[in-house]
């Protein structure tokens, strides 16, 4: 069969565009914005360099988008959660393990994260989205304090912003330093009944906090 008789492959632009995403997502997170390359994000796409910026216009393009995207993945997940099932306290601590195994299983977002911290934000304040990658779950925990003080089970004066930082740096700095954690307390900190331990140590430093009752 000549190559004129062959029939001809159709393109699916979504499809490239999705495999560059995700290519680009791990290159990042293992590689960082510095020691990222188009080549071997390339290589994982299955598609030429000249492809990768077809369709992102840059470097920065592209990881801003990367940075983008899972920012908005974890905030889907957040919307998904259903608190006002669950009497506060309950909901609160709901909330807690949601934040702290979505971390656990999704390595991607701390190694961007702590990338992006490298690079002093600079990405990430150039995006148009970023009024709604965080404000939406901090506008959920400002109705679940407002509830959880007009049923008497929460203190007054509790700020949500500092809240929710609270409650992502007890699972983030954990599981974002488990190697130099482990090797200096001789023990692994990503076995199950260690990350339980922390998990119920942690609910109890935020029940504490927040709560009238908490001892």
């Amino acid at each position: 069969m000549s190559d004129a008789e062959r029939p001809r492959r159709r393109r699916d632009p979504e499809a490239t565009r999705a495999r560059i995403f995700a290519a680009a997502t791990q290159e990042f997170t293992r590689h960082g914005y510095a020691g990222a390359r188009g080549d071997r994000i390339a290589v994982r796409a299955r598609c030429s360099e000249r492809m990768v910026y077809y369709y992102f216009g840059s470097k920065d393009g592209l990881y801003r988008e990367v940075l983008e995207g899972v920012y908005e993945s974890l905030r889907l997940a957040e919307q998904s959660l259903d608190l006002d099932r669950l009497e506060p306290r309950a909901a609160l601590i709901e909330f807690c393990r949601f934040v702290w195994r979505y971390y656990l299983e999704h390595p991607e977002f701390i190694g961007l994260v702590n990338s992006e911290n490298l690079q002093q934000a600079r990405h990430l304040r150039k995006s148009g989205k970023l009024d709604e990658l965080v404000t939406p779950v901090v506008g959920m925990l400002e109705v679940l304090l407002a509830r959880g003080r007009a049923a008497g089970v929460f203190r007054d004066g509790i700020d949500a912003n500092e809240l929710y930082i609270a409650i992502a740096a007890l699972g983030y700095f954990y599981l974002s330093n488990t190697h130099t954690l482990s090797a200096v307390l001789g023990r692994d900190l990503r076995a199950p009944a260690q990350l339980e331990q922390h998990w119920r140590q942690s609910a109890l430093v935020v029940e504490r906090a927040v709560c009238i009752d908490a001892a």
